[in-house]
């Protein structure tokens, strides 16, 4: 879809990609775009730029946000949680927060918002996951159980949404400089950059979206080899 003259929401759009989001879609022509996040207090508004409270684990939040953004066109759900730690360790509360807010929560606001954007003509959902939903770092079990299955998700959605006029992409960043990578040390892609490119991604019809240099790579030696990469990531 082309960006020009859309509608977009962004979840999670109060810092790191999210905020990147919202500025790459404004220069790119967006006529506006909701920035939505559960603290909107850090967001700036204006003409175009229309700060949204959301919760997307919240039925009732999620609700009213749809109410609200009925001229949507583009959903951008990049709304995420990350913990560290192994799967095996991890307990209850942990494996329930990264499922509700990585998994179910882009489940929720796909079922919420796929109707508005079919009933304005069609347009694109993008649901931000993860290089290591390809091959697990252990390192980061729990988030890369839940953004595998948000994978799986973006695939049975597109296979849905097709037929609607709805193209959906996945994006799968490599290390990414943001809050939620803070202390670790690795070379990382600046948030603005990766925005930039998942913008160009979706004007390109890309439905699977390697936004910088190590995704790209990755992916790369993962098409030819996925279980050298398993091996690779598990030193992780």
């Amino acid at each position: 879809m082309k960006i020009q003259g859309s509608v977009a929401l962004v979840t999670g759009a109060n810092r790191g990609i999210g905020k990147a989001l919202v500025t790459a879609l404004v220069d790119a022509g967006a006529s506006k775009v909701y920035a939505a996040a559960r603290d909107t207090s850090s967001i700036v508004g204006s003409d175009k730029v229309i700060p949204l409270t959301l919760d997307v684990t919240d039925a009732a939040s999620v609700a009213a946000a749809a109410e609200k953004a009925k001229d949507v066109t583009l959903l951008i759900n990049n709304a995420g949680v990350l913990e560290g730690g192994a799967i095996a360790e991890a307990d209850q509360p942990t494996v329930d927060r990264h499922f509700a807010v990585n998994f179910h929560g882009k489940r929720a606001m796909v079922a919420a918002f796929a109707p508005a954007i079919e009933e304005n003509g069609g347009g694109a959902i993008v649901n931000l996951l993860t290089l290591i939903a390809l091959a697990s770092m252990p390192g980061f079990g729990v988030y890369n159980a839940s953004k595998a299955a948000a994978w799986s998700m973006t695939q049975s959605i597109r296979a849905d949404l097709g037929k609607k006029g709805i193209a959906v992409h996945g994006v799968f960043p490599g290390a990414v400089d943001t809050d939620m990578l803070a202390g670790v040390e690795m070379d990382k892609t600046k948030p603005e950059d990766v925005a930039n490119a998942i913008v160009e991604g979706v004007e390109a019809g890309e439905e699977d979206i390697f936004p910088d240099p190590m995704s790209t790579a990755v992916y790369g030696q993962w098409k030819v080899d996925h279980k050298a990469v398993e091996h690779q990531f598990s030193a992780y």
